[in-house]
């Protein structure tokens, strides 16, 4: 009997474990691919795939909702030479605490305008997620700007 005990706590322990991982893996994948599919692309329909609807940004200092987003993205997309922006990550840490969870993270940008680099960029973020029967979905971002080295 004890063995079978033993058995069903290992298996629920291994269970947990993987749900984490699971969950950690949809949510650094949720920040990126955001990442990559509005702020690169200037897609603002795409913005309810990744944030609820009273998502906040609060970006160096400003306030941003989503359709604040919304406009910047038309003004962006207005002008006539638009640099490729490619997104890179350093996860520091994503908890999970049942349908709610935070990440930290380190955000890379750079930016390529007809095959030269134009800039690069660098920020200190933190982002809470829910749960939602959709998935993942972002209700918050903080962002603080960094230097690059």
């Amino acid at each position: 009997m004890k063995k079978l005990l033993l058995a069903f706590l290992l298996f629920g322990v291994t269970l947990s474990a993987s749900a984490q991982t699971s969950d950690e893996e949809a949510l650094q994948a949720l920040i990126q691919d955001s990442f990559d599919h509005i702020w690169s692309e200037l897609d603002a329909e795409k913005i309810p795939d990744y944030y609820l609807p009273d998502f906040l940004l609060l970006e160096h200092g400003e306030v941003w909702d989503n359709a604040f987003i919304a406009t910047y993205f038309e003004g962006a997309r207005t002008r006539p030479q638009r640099p490729i922006r490619t997104n890179r990550f350093e996860f520091i840490r994503t908890d999970v605490q049942g349908d709610m969870a935070w990440i930290a993270y380190h955000n890379y940008a750079d930016f390529v305008l007809e095959g030269q680099e134009t800039r690069k960029a660098y920020w200190l973020e933190s982002a809470l997620a829910l749960k939602t029967p959709q998935g993942w979905k972002l209700k918050m971002l903080h962002s603080t700007r960094g230097k690059i080295d």
